[in-house]
């Protein structure tokens, strides 16, 4: 093995999670070391850590494209999506309709309440044509998410927020927009949406912190589903994670200041990387078209290799990726997503999730290079004696 000059490890897992920024880090001490009141308090100390709560609100309700009333903070992105499915009243004969490839935070909960589910194509991308056959004048909301967790595909969601106006002019549409925030300009990916998912520890942020955009349309309809206090206008009963919330609101604006920039050099980083490992490993090839997803997202499929030994066998190299699937039992199972787009079992279980960020570096890029073509020639020697 070639190991690149000074590296001996590589963070590819960017999309299960991203370094937290020091600008973050030093923001959140402020609030956890002397800024530590109760927002709902009426003191002076309390008044203080309240307004830094309303300064994150509009920090994030600018790159939101909301207003900053109609942000409510949660736990993370996963609350975000149980409020959206969850708190949203059905009447009697209504339905909910989400893609087939939805987080689990947005699949599950769907799932409980007995949504119907919408395919999607070989690409990742949700069926429009099949979408409009399950939407009709008892839908209540339509969930589809603006990009792929595993694949990294970016879903067609204005032409979704067509389709549903057109079928059902009253129903709901959400969209976790979780994965989009490090590389997409949300405000135009998502416009039309009553309801939007984020999460902070996509973009450098803290864990634990996450919001839901909701609109005049849904906050008619929504109820919470965490009861108690009054906070976050009725919809989210809990102390605010004050420290949390600014760091979240540091990391989205340090985020889009540079997004530009980092979509071009992670593009960059992103397809050497792959068109490497499709040169040096035969066989090797990506799930889906590039041109259909994020720049940060290499989703690679190692025929005859099994993902869950393979992954073992990186993190021997020190490198950091993903199934991108759920694990159950001890045993990781084949990818929801993957099946939904018509992979075999087999052709699932052989896929790995790389995802750069923006703290990814060349170096990283060149050990995981050679780190990852080393243990392949391991697993195929291996094989073969």
């Amino acid at each position: 093995m070639t190991n690149a000059p000074g590296r001996s490890s590589a963070y590819l897992d960017h999309g299960a999670t991203t370094p937290v920024m020091p600008e973050v880090v030093d923001e959140m001490l402020l609030y956890l070391r002397e800024g530590f009141a109760n927002p709902s308090g009426i003191y002076r100390q309390a008044r203080d850590v309240r307004r830094a709560i309303d300064d994150a609100r509009d920090i994030l309700s600018g790159e939101f494209g909301c207003r900053a009333g109609e942000i409510v903070f949660t736990s993370g992105g996963t609350e975000a999506d149980n409020l959206a499915i969850l708190g949203v009243e059905q009447s009697d004969g209504g339905h909910v309709v989400v893609s087939a490839i939805e987080h689990h935070g947005v699949l599950r909960p769907a799932e409980s309440i007995g949504a119907r589910i919408a395919p999607v194509s070989r690409n990742g991308l949700v069926d429009l044509e099949r979408l409009g056959d399950l939407v009709d004048h008892a839908t209540e909301l339509v969930s589809v998410m603006a990009v792929n967790n595993e694949v990294g595909t970016v879903q067609p969601i204005a032409d979704v927020v067509e389709l549903v106006r057109s079928h059902a002019r009253d129903a709901l549409i959400h969209c976790d927009a979780v994965q989009a925030l490090a590389f997409c300009d949300v405000k135009s990916l998502t416009r039309g949406c009553d309801l939007v998912s984020y999460s902070a520890h996509k973009i450098g942020g803290p864990k634990g912190v996450g919001a839901l955009v909701v609109n005049d349309r849904a906050r008619q309809r929504i109820r919470p589903i965490l009861r108690g206090g009054s906070q976050e206008r009725d919809l989210r009963a809990g102390t605010e994670n004050v420290a949390g919330i600014a760091g979240f609101a540091v990391a989205m604006r340090i985020t889009a200041e540079r997004r530009s920039e980092t979509v071009e050099r992670v593009r960059a980083l992103r397809d050497r990387f792959v068109d490497a490992l499709v040169h040096e490993i035969p066989g090797v090839h990506e799930s889906v078209d590039r041109r259909l997803r994020h720049p940060g997202n290499a989703h690679l499929v190692f025929p005859g290799v099994t993902n869950e030994e393979f992954l073992l066998l990186l993190d021997r190299y020190g490198i950091a990726a993903s199934a991108g699937s759920s694990c159950a039992s001890g045993a990781i199972e084949p990818s929801h997503v993957l099946i939904a787009m018509g992979l075999t079992q087999e052709e699932a279980r052989s896929c790995i999730r790389f995802t750069l960020g923006p703290s990814t570096s060349g170096e990283e890029i060149d050990y995981a290079i050679a780190s990852v073509v080393a243990a392949h020639h391991q697993v195929v020697a291996r094989d073969r004696g």
